[in-house]
């Protein structure tokens, strides 16, 4: 699914943020990213997401060598890949059906299995009151959830979630966890960013660990 050899990447002239990074992603598997503020994770994420490029190394994505890929083939990748970003990018002026319905809208799927999809996804993520809500509405927990409904709603082959559960109680980040896991078991590759340990030890699943721009496998999380 994912393949990077002796990855650098830095901004302009400044320091590399990311140093001779090496790892192979498996379909289907399921990662967590941790590692102190500031060592990198976002920007690893950008370059999986193909909104950065590396300043150095091989990145390879769905078979596809990123460096020799055609520009305007880049667009189609992306579409296989559900990003849930710190940020959030909900649209104010949509609801939040609306907002969960954009990339199946975009991608031509009829309105009538939209509203189903859509109405079935914000439920499961304790949303069904709020589906005519705008984001304005609603507090930050709540705009996470959207967003996270967003990026899962098309079935991503590869799902990238930048500290999905930042924003939420304890009982909706398990239940946000399980609904990754269940979208993993439907074949979804998953790598989740996050520092939340506690969280991370109650699943059994492989971790990354960048720390000062390097990376390395630190076991399972129930072992931590």
């Amino acid at each position: 699914m994912i393949r990077f050899e002796n990855v650098g990447m830095r901004y302009g002239n400044g320091p590399e943020v990311l140093r001779d990074v090496n790892f192979s992603l498996e379909p289907g598997s399921f990662h967590f990213l941790t590692g102190p503020s500031g060592a990198g994770k976002t920007s690893l994420l950008r370059l999986m997401y193909l909104s950065a490029r590396p300043s150095r190394g091989l990145i390879n994505l769905f078979g596809r060598d990123i460096a020799t890929t055609p520009r305007q083939d880049l667009p189609a990748l992306r579409r296989r890949i559900g990003v849930v970003f710190q940020e959030f990018r909900l649209l104010d002026h949509l609801s939040a059906l609306d907002n969960v319905a954009l990339p199946l809208r975009i991608a031509g799927v009829p309105e009538s299995q939209i509203r189903t999809h859509v109405a079935e996804l914000l439920s499961w993520v304790g949303l069904a009151d709020y589906v005519q809500s705008r984001p304005a509405t609603l507090s930050g927990g709540q705009q996470q959830r959207i967003a996270i409904a967003r990026a899962l709603i098309s079935r991503p082959k590869l799902l990238l979630a930048d500290e999905p559960t930042g924003n939420v109680d304890n009982a909706i980040a398990m239940r946000l966890l399980y609904l990754f896991e269940e979208l993993n078991r439907m074949g979804t590759t998953v790598v989740i960013a996050t520092h939340n340990e506690g969280l991370i030890s109650r699943f059994d699943y492989p971790v990354l660990r960048l720390e000062d721009g390097e990376l390395n496998m630190i076991g399972y999380g129930s072992t931590l």
